[in-house]
This record gives C-alpha cells, structure tokens and sequence, in this order.
C-alpha cells in the first residue's frame, strides 16, 4: 500500500482537532488534511445548515464552512460582559397627566435614583415605586385620559433616553402601559427605528377604589417570551443610549 493511502484510511479515524494539527506538518499533509471527502462528514453532522452553503458557492471548502461554523457557536457561548453602566448612575423620571383635545395637565411627577430602588429577588429589571404623599393628587376621574411620560437620566444630567413618550393606556387593561423600545442605534445603523424585541412596561397601582394612584411598577418586558428582562441586560441596551459606544 502506497505511503499516501495509508495517510488517507489514517486520517479517517481523526477528530477535526488533530486533522488541523496534522495540516500543520508540511505542504502534502496539508492537501491530504484539507480535502472535502475527509470535512464534508465532519461539517454535516456538525453545522447541516452550513452545509448546504456549497451550493450556492461550490468553491468554500467544507473545512471552512466547519470553522465558520465552530467560530460562531463559540460566539453564541460567550458570556456577555458585564455592563459598564450601573443601576445607581441611573434616575427614572415618571410624569402622569390628563389629556383632552385642549390642554394636558400633569396630576403626579416622580422622581427615583436607582440607588433607591429595591432589586427583584429573581434578578429582573422590574422596580416598584411608591407614591409619596398621593393623597396631595387628584382623584382619577377618566382613567382613558391618562399619559405616562418615564424617563432615564444618567446622574448629572448628562443624557437621558425615553422609555416612553405620552403613552396611552392599554385599551382594556386598566392601568397599564406599554411602548416598543428602539434596537441600539449604534449597533444597527440607520436602521435605529427597527424593532428591538423588548417594550418598556408600566402599571399604575391604585387605591381608594381605584381613583387614586399609590404605586408605579416600570420595567423592560422581552416580547419573546413575555418575561422580564435581567438588569444586567437591561442595562447593557440603556448604555447604548446613555454612554458614549466603546471604541
């Protein structure tokens, strides 16, 4: 049996990992190691759907579909970094009012600094706002009149993202509101306005027969699986907003 047959039934028995190592001995294992016949097994069983690129490009060898491949789900493993911005740099502002075809008039203004909101046991972010003093506000007399307003402000007022803007109640659900939040411009160009997946959330707690509004629950809801979010993830989309993006 010629030396190169014998390289060839040898290299049937490798694992992706010593085929590379065993390209790296010279220019002919090289060419051995490389060939489609040993890499289209190994790539269709991996990655199928990388497979069925060499149709529309016959000329990308399986080995390289098969490292594209590798390279991408060690991408999707990666941890996440920690977000560079913090809970406690944050100020959620939240202003209530009526509407009607003439004016607006603002019936509750609240203002939270993160460092005083109280963290979800689950790690979700999800925070419950009491209404200091709500008997000082109007009773609610038509609840489909209401807006909400709420603001993020990074501490010293050095920039601020909207959450959401006049929002109206959800018909049907009272208290409730809800606005679709933006995808990150920064990491999608022009395309700032496209959907993110996630809606910014708030619900109005009532009281005295529900006329009175004595707690404010806000978070970021993910339209996936209709689940909160994590801080850490909420916060890596609010930086995007807030802090300048990293080079």
């Amino acid at each position: 049996m010629a030396p190169w047959e014998v390289l060839d039934l040898v290299c049937h028995h490798l694992d992706p990992k010593s085929l590379a190592v065993a390209s790296c001995v010279c220019k002919s294992w090289l060419i051995s190691m490389s060939s489609d016949h040993l890499w289209k097994p190994i790539c269709t069983s991996n990655f199928p759907s990388l497979s069925t690129l060499k149709i529309t490009n016959p000329t990308v060898p399986y080995r390289r579909l098969y490292v594209i491949g590798c390279s991408a789900a060690k991408r999707r493993q990666q941890t996440p970094p920690k977000p560079r911005l913090l809970l406690d740099n944050l100020i959620f502002t939240i202003n209530m009012f009526r509407h009607n075809n003439s004016s607006s008039n603002s019936f509750c203004t609240l203002a939270k600094p993160g460092n005083e909101l109280t963290l979800d046991p689950n790690g979700i972010f999800k925070f419950d706002i009491d209404v200091d003093n709500y008997d000082v506000f109007e009773a609610l007399e038509d609840e489909e009149a209401v807006r909400v307003t709420w603001n993020v402000v990074l501490e010293g007022w050095r920039g601020v993202f909207g959450m959401m803007e006049n929002c109206k109640g959800k018909g049907g659900m009272e208290g409730w509101f809800s606005e679709e939040l933006p995808s990150p411009g920064c990491c999608c160009g022009s395309s700032a306005v496209a959907s993110s997946g996630i809606v910014a959330d708030l619900k109005l707690g009532f009281c005295d027969g529900r006329r009175k509004v004595k707690e404010v629950s806000v978070g970021i809801l993910s339209v996936v699986n209709w689940r909160y979010v994590s801080v850490d993830d909420a916060l890596r989309y609010l930086q995007h907003f807030l802090l300048p993006c990293a080079v």
